[in-house]
């Protein structure tokens, strides 16, 4: 297993204990110190977690907006917690191309949950992934515009 395929896992287990345990990150991440992990896979994990801890509520609110007729507090909470982590990864980890993330999230809800949540958290975050390419090229396609007019 690659070390960003072990960091991903490693984050999503704990941010289960998170979420379902109520733990602090803190003592969720006591499991990186048992000595299975590599030092880069550790740090991957670490980033994962604490990065998506601390922008929970904002991507919460972007599961709210794609998980259409279902509140974060319904999904299944293997579910929710690929979610997060992979919104995580898509948003803020630029360097991370987004089809990667998708096909890894994927993986990991079948292996952790079902084939259903596949494909539900596919859905989401191919929705989130074309919105963002969509307004990347609007924003570019204004700023060619804007440097255009400034040249007359």
């Amino acid at each position: 297993m690659g070390k960003r395929r072990a960091g991903r896992e490693l984050a999503l287990q704990t941010l289960f204990q998170i979420d379902i345990a109520r733990a602090s990150p803190a003592e969720a991440m006591v499991a990186f110190a048992d000595g299975r992990h590599s030092e880069d896979t550790v740090e991957f994990a670490r980033t994962l977690v604490l990065g998506t801890v601390q922008k929970q509520a904002d991507i919460d609110s972007v599961i709210g907006k794609y998980a259409r007729g279902w509140t974060v507090d319904r999904l299944a909470n293997v579910d929710r917690n690929v979610l997060r982590l992979a919104i995580f990864e898509i948003l803020y980890l630029p360097e991370i191309p987004g089809s990667v993330t998708i096909d890894e999230a994927v993986e990991m809800a079948k292996r952790y949950s079902t084939a259903e949540s596949g494909r539900f958290i596919n859905g989401i975050l191919g929705n989130l992934l074309r919105d963002l390419e969509a307004e990347t090229k609007e924003t570019e396609a204004k700023e060619r515009e804007a440097k255009g007019t400034e040249a007359v």
